[in-house]
């Protein structure tokens, strides 16, 4: 990509190659990429084979069958957010965001979906939706099933448990959200398959919170930030 200063061509690359042409892309500078540097070359690397659909890291666990709630049978993990628009833009909708595991039992491979929603509205309204076409009857949409159905044909199965991670909902929020999202989740799976009904664990993330981890075996289990090893 040409080092054009005050030339934003990276913003041009991206939008046409995603909105225009539906192509994934991967750019570098020259001035960086001559330079032969082994880490950027392997960053560089690590960003290609996740974009033409490699694995980068694999858990040992995951190959031995040994995570529980997602290795004992097909699970699809979700993950789930709203993003609201800054204060003062009243007329901005608000953008609702899922990713979705699409492999197993390695749970490497994802994939997302986003809609523009009701401005400031928390709870996630295309998560299942229903459409009457004047010929074909009712159809059945939203990003739970679009997700569902592209996991089918990755793995060549149903999901039999699914893993719900949400975030951005106020203790307030709590029982709201739950009632409309699941009830969305178990809809959406009963339209793929009449009696298709996976068990659903609906977890809500927080990070306002005071809840502090530490390791029982002090420094020696930690790396050098001071985090937790896996």
């Amino acid at each position: 990509m040409p080092d054009f200063k005050g030339v934003r061509t990276y913003d041009k690359i991206k939008r046409v190659c995603e909105t225009e042409l539906g192509i994934v892309s991967q750019c570098c500078q020259p001035r960086l990429a001559q330079k032969m540097q082994k880490q950027y070359l392997e960053n560089l690397a690590l960003k290609i084979n996740v974009k033409v659909g490699g694995r980068n890291t694999v858990l040992n666990d995951a190959f031995e069958r040994r995570i529980p709630l997602v290795t004992d049978r097909p699970t699809i993990i979700f993950g789930a957010d709203v993003t609201h628009p800054q204060p003062g833009e009243d007329s901005s909708p608000s953008i609702a965001a899922v990713v979705a595991s699409m492999d197993w039992p390695w749970v490497t491979k994802y994939r997302g979906v986003f809609s523009a929603q009701s401005h400031r509205e928390e709870i996630i309204q295309d998560l299942y939706k229903t459409v009457v076409h004047p010929q074909k009857g009712i159809l059945h949409s939203g990003m739970i099933r679009e997700l569902i159905v592209s996991f089918y044909k990755s793995t060549g199965r149903k999901p039999e448990r699914i893993i719900f991670y949400r975030d951005g909902v106020s203790e307030g929020q709590f029982s709201q959200v739950l009632l409309y999202e699941v009830d969305a989740i178990r809809k959406a799976c009963a339209s793929i398959e009449n009696g298709y009904l996976p068990p659903i664990t609906f977890v809500v993330v927080q990070k306002r919170h005071h809840t502090r981890l530490f390791p029982v075996g002090g420094p020696k289990e930690t790396d050098r930030s001071g985090n937790i090893m896996p």
